[in-house]
């Protein structure tokens, strides 16, 4: 009988520890891994110096050491690849919309990673004309995301972003559609997007700090002149803040909007006056948020003023839009928040999110009258689409669920009729019939109810035996809709509950939520996830061995956090490109993101702050006990969540965790905060965190 000998595992990378002390408040921290920071300057250089060198090997060695613990998933990742790019119909187009006499629409080819852009010129059975091809323009590219198309008044000229790096920095480019010859003008580090004057040879863009990627400036830009002969017409002068520009619905004014989390101002600009003077619409406030919209001589304001915690509606004449002259159109409510509305020249049509759920409502302006689009699903997700036609009386909407694929709507406003233009094909043998969607509620510990949203395959048993996967987000207000996601289905199939958990820090039950889960609250984010993870176990859907956990960016930031804090309800945990060097990093203003973001974590410079996000930042509070199983992934071109925080994460928890679970770091070498920028690419990543639960879960 021949004896086989176990292979032996393999060493994990063990980066060196270089202690810097950070001390702030008079309280020290010691960092063994902040070498591993670089800065732009040196991730561009061509020859790397010995810190970069040093930071690259390290990056290499821990994504070899990944391929080597999952090698034996390989042919695993390989079948889920194919099986969810099976899924996608590879020769597939959008709806067309008609915008300013053209219908536009994109369309994917097979084997292609890319759309291309076209329109049709006053009817759809008009001759097709080809905008732009992006798979042209990402030959030779490891990377490459095309944005902000923006075609000028005319139909004549065609305003384009590039970002060949996935540090969201774009070049705008112009092309002459009547010639599809490419224009001189070049303009760099910008947002990628122009907002064009009535001339259709004036445009506006916003310009990007180079150090710390903020949107600080808008310029103007005269079409056939050097970018270097641009106008600034507007920075902005706090670092709290951010700026773009935009246009009104009747496109008669130009917006100059700045923001940060508590506060906004708009400038407006007639758009047929290019070279004129831009004025503040509503001088800022602190905590006073708004934005508008302009239709029929009339300006329509989304306000918080007045304590509207929810948002209200105010009307008032363009002719005189002081405050004194604003009248309701939708009060406040305290169980209603108003996320957005769109305008036409005889409707309105307000985007609410009731109950965790949106919800589309309709006013006609000349008869007074409002109603409600039905929806037929307990657990659904719709929004308003492109509606670039101002007269028309019908409404373009989304519609998904976790069972539903999304799905584009027109909706006929006054006869109250809607038409099913489009449901996104899932090709194979889905069947939505096979799915069962659910809305449970999980009680935190201080009694607040947390809604969870959940899918799994009839047939279903709750006995607590099958694996599941919980995902959240709950930051910047964000709400993390239950949508349908052809991917899932990979999971669901072979025995696993998908479920979201809407905790705190997201706005699913209105602004409070939001509230409740930011600054000095947050902590109640990281607690609500794990108290719905507990629901769930409690309730038999799975079970500690079977539970795994799932978020990236400040989703990222809540694995971190939840596994320093109850690492036992997991089996494990999939950190994508995760924010979890809280504190240093928003002590740094130089980093990108940082300085309009005091307000979402805290600023702490200030001691109170710096104390309460030192004790859930997850780099801070790694200890020394068991962890769940942890796969990290990140970009090293990363613009939002620099590399080096998962990088130094994870080094930390190597040296520190007392168990003998798998911790993986991947890290895509040539993208950044999203993933690989093709269609069926990206998908890599994805095959590669389903592989690692599925080999977990043993199914």
């Amino acid at each position: 009988m021949m004896s086989c000998t176990p292979k032996k595992k393999p060493e994990a990378p063990d980066a060196e520890k270089k202690p810097k002390e950070l001390v702030n408040h008079d309280h020290k921290r010691v960092d063994n891994y902040y070498w591993m920071r670089l800065s732009d300057e040196q991730k561009n250089a061509d020859t790397p110096d010995e810190q970069t060198q040093e930071v690259l090997d390290y990056l290499n060695a821990e994504n070899d050491y990944t391929a080597t613990m999952l090698g034996h998933t390989e042919k695993l990742q390989e079948e889920l690849f194919e099986e969810m790019k099976g899924r996608i119909k590879e020769n597939d187009e959008t709806v067309p919309y008609l915008d300013n006499g053209y219908y536009y629409f994109s369309r994917y080819l097979e084997g292609k990673e890319y759309p291309l852009y076209y329109r049709k010129k006053g009817t759809l059975a008009a001759e097709e004309e080809l905008l732009l091809d992006v798979n042209k323009i990402a030959e030779g590219k490891d990377y490459c995301s095309v944005t902000g198309l923006s075609i000028s008044p005319d139909n004549n000229i065609l305003a384009y972003g590039t970002d060949f790096v996935s540090r969201r920095r774009y070049t705008i480019r112009f092309m002459d559609l009547n010639t599809g010859e490419m224009l001189s003008d070049v303009i760099e580090n910008t947002t990628g997007r122009v907002t064009w004057a009535a001339d259709s040879k004036t445009c506006f863009y916003t310009g990007k700090n180079f150090e710390t990627l903020r949107a600080e400036k808008i310029m103007r830009h005269n079409l056939g002149t050097e970018s270097e002969d641009d106008v600034q017409v507007y920075f902005e002068e706090d670092e709290e803040f951010t700026c773009n520009i935009g246009k009104t619905k009747s496109e008669k004014y130009l917006v100059i909007f700045s923001s940060q989390t508590l506060t906004t101002e708009a400038r407006i600009l007639e758009a047929d006056n290019p070279d004129g003077d831009f004025r503040v619409f509503v001088p800022r406030e602190v905590k006073h948020e708004y934005s508008i919209d302009h239709i029929n001589d009339k300006f329509f304001i989304r306000t918080n003023s007045d304590d509207a915690v929810n948002f209200k509606l105010m009307v008032t004449p363009e002719n005189d839009y002081d405050r004194d002259n604003w009248e309701v159109f939708i009060p406040h409510r305290d169980d209603v928040l108003l996320q957005g509305y769109t305008l036409f020249n005889d409707y309105l049509v307000a985007s609410e999110r009731i109950n965790a759920l949106n919800n589309i409502r309709v006013f006609n302006l000349n008869t007074g009258e409002d109603h409600y689009v039905d929806f037929d699903e307990e657990v659904y997700s719709s929004r308003i689409s492109v509606n670039e036609v101002p007269a028309s009386d019908v409404l373009r909407y989304t519609y998904t669920s976790l069972t539903t694929p999304r799905s584009v709507f027109d909706y006929n406003m006054k006869s109250r009729e809607k038409e099913l233009l489009k449901e996104t094909e899932v090709l194979g043998d889905f069947s939505k019939d096979n799915y069962q969607a659910e809305r449970l509620w999980a009680t935190a510990d201080d009694g607040t109810e947390i809604p969870v949203s959940l899918v799994y395959r009839k047939g279903f048993e709750r006995n607590g035996k099958s694996p599941m996967l919980l995902y959240a987000y709950g930051s910047y207000g964000y709400s993390r809709d239950p949508s349908f996601n052809s991917s899932v289905l990979s999971l669901l199939d072979r025995g696993f509950t998908y479920a979201i958990a809407h905790i705190r820090g997201g706005s699913e039950m209105g602004r409070q939520w939001y509230e409740d889960g930011k600054l000095l609250n947050k902590m109640n984010t990281f607690t609500d996830f794990n108290d719905c993870a507990e629901f769930l176990i409690e309730e038999n859907y799975t079970n500690p061995d079977k539970l795994f956990a799932m978020g990236g960016s400040a989703g990222g930031l809540l694995m971190g956090a939840v596994v320093n804090l109850q690492p036992e309800l997991y089996k494990g945990v999939v950190a994508a490109v995760p924010f979890v060097d809280v504190v240093t990093t928003m002590l740094d203003p130089s980093i990108p993101l940082t300085t309009f973001e005091w307000d979402e974590w805290g600023d702490p410079r200030e001691e109170e702050y710096y104390h309460y996000m030192l004790s859930y930042s997850p780099y801070d509070q790694v200890k020394k006990h068991n962890y769940p199983n942890i796969l990290v992934t990140t970009g090293f071109w990363d613009s939002q969540v620099q590399y080096w925080e998962p990088a130094k994460w994870v080094a930390k928890l190597r040296d520190m965790k007392t168990d003998d679970n798998m911790l993986l770091l991947k890290t895509n070498m040539k993208a950044g905060h999203g993933g690989a920028s093709g269609r069926f690419e990206r998908l890599r990543t994805t095959a590669l965190e389903y592989a690692f639960m599925l080999d977990l879960a043993g199914e």
